[in-house]
């Protein structure tokens, strides 16, 4: 009889019944069986099943858990569920920071009640998320990563260490969830599905679709997107209202001299390189040819200049004193690109800050008392974006950033949560005018 089992990352056929033959199985000249990927386990048993073979089955036996929960779903948050099951459990579901994304992994792994792994990016959503599981299920809940390698029937992990541990416990999860799913269109973190015998999958992110198009990896990997809603879908009603005010400031002249000059070498180049800096991999190009071209180098270091003159003018410093003036009594969160600005803000308007430089305890002990209100505001470069519980704001400022639509609608999250008094919330973009900055910013914003 045919026999499906678990090894090393893939799905081992034992005797195979004659005329199956399937894109994604390969014969093993080692051990004479057919072998598959392993998060191909959904669709072969699902073709065996159409042919009416009959199989051994080893690989899915997973126990259910008698998992259960509080929460009443909100509409929308039932839809997502709903969409996800009619997609037979498999698929990813976007919804803006704030607006619950957690909620409805929990109702489906209550659904399903398997075995889940919970793949998170950073060492913070890992910790948050084990807090939550804990809190919501009467089970042990496993960690791999931030020191531990405990696994339990509901276990949560870094995708740095699901992707080294995925060939090993790969048939030990019914149900895999993929927190910033976009995050496993990285090509490591590709394999980390590939490895995983799970045939539910749901990822979860506020921004799908990547530029670099590794969002289509996903959709082979985890499942097409099966339900979305954006921040103005649910503005009033279940995040608060919001405003967005552009601000355009000026380059001194010493910065326009210097911003101009870089601009010039780099736009020289493109002028003999036939590359379109609108295509991600005329970019990819030009890295690469930076690598043993000098002039490439040069552009691409020019570029780097010019960059960092426009988002770290000297007005936008001037902007934010006026924005912080005038929002004493709010809570703000300024965002930056750069860290050596964070500290420069941070030391002139004594602000808290943030930094990928900040230690777990400090970054926690900040946002605490962000939380608890000691502090009414805190500068951060790029870590408070994604996979970080920020405490509720009312006010964001953007000096700088990388003009992906991603990192906008991430920062806008942060301050989306609905307000107890009602009050709308305010993001305040600080653009340098007459730079790249400013088009970006136009492209981003339609």
């Amino acid at each position: 009889m045919t026999t499906l089992s678990f090894e090393n990352g893939t799905i081992r056929v034992d005797d195979p019944p004659a005329g199956l033959s399937l894109p994604f199985l390969e014969t093993d000249p080692r051990s004479g069986t057919g072998r598959a990927p392993a998060f191909r386990y959904s669709a072969l048993r699902d073709v065996l099943d159409s042919r009416d073979d009959a199989y051994d089955d080893r690989v899915g036996s997973w126990p259910a858990l008698s998992l259960s929960t509080t929460y009443d779903l909100r509409e929308y948050q039932r839809d997502a569920l709903d969409a996800w099951q009619r997609a037979n459990r498999r698929g990813v579901v976007e919804l803006p920071t704030g607006a619950g994304k957690t909620v409805v992994a929990i109702a489906a792994m209550v659904s399903l009640d398997r075995p889940t792994l919970v793949v998170v990016p950073t060492i913070d959503l890992l910790e948050q998320w084990r807090r939550e599981l804990e809190a919501e299920f009467d089970v042990e809940v496993g960690q791999f990563g931030g020191g531990e390698q405990r696994q339990e029937s509901v276990t949560v992990s870094t995708y740095d260490s699901a992707y080294l541990r995925a060939d090993d416990v790969g048939d030990q999860f019914g149900l895999v969830v993929f927190d910033e799913v976009h995050h496993l269109g990285g090509e490591g973190y590709q394999d980390i599905a590939r490895l995983l015998a799970a045939p539910a999958r749901l990822g979860l992110t506020a921004t799908f679709e990547r530029p670099d198009g590794a969002h289509r990896a996903i959709e082979e990997l985890v499942g097409p997107r099966v339900y979305a809603l954006d921040v103005d879908d649910l503005a009033g009603e279940h995040l608060a209202d919001y405003d967005i005010k552009r601000i355009e400031v000026a380059l001194s002249d010493e910065e326009r001299r210097r911003y101009d000059a870089a601009q010039e070498t780099f736009v020289d180049y493109l002028r003999t390189s036939n590359l379109d800096m609108r295509s991600g991999a005329d970019y990819q190009k030009l890295v690469m040819r930076s690598g043993n071209d000098p002039r490439a180098r040069e552009a691409l270091l020019a570029k780097q200049r010019a960059r960092r003159v426009m988002m770290n003018a000297d007005a936008k410093v001037d902007s934010l004193a006026s924005i912080l003036d005038r929002h004493r009594d709010d809570r703000v969160i300024v965002f930056t690109a750069h860290t050596d600005l964070v500290y420069r803000l941070s030391e002139r308007f004594l602000l808290p800050a943030v930094t990928n430089e900040t230690g777990a305890a400090e970054r926690r002990q900040i946002l605490e008392r962000f939380r608890e209100g000691t502090y009414s505001r805190v500068v951060t470069a790029n870590v408070l974006d994604e996979g970080v519980d920020v405490p509720d704001a009312n006010v964001a400022v953007v000096l700088s950033g990388s003009g992906s639509e991603r990192e906008f609608t991430q920062r806008l999250g942060r301050i989306l949560r609905p307000k107890s008094d009602g009050r709308r919330a305010l993001l305040y973009e600080v653009v340098t005018e007459e730079t790249t900055e400013e088009n970006v910013a136009a492209r981003r914003r339609g």
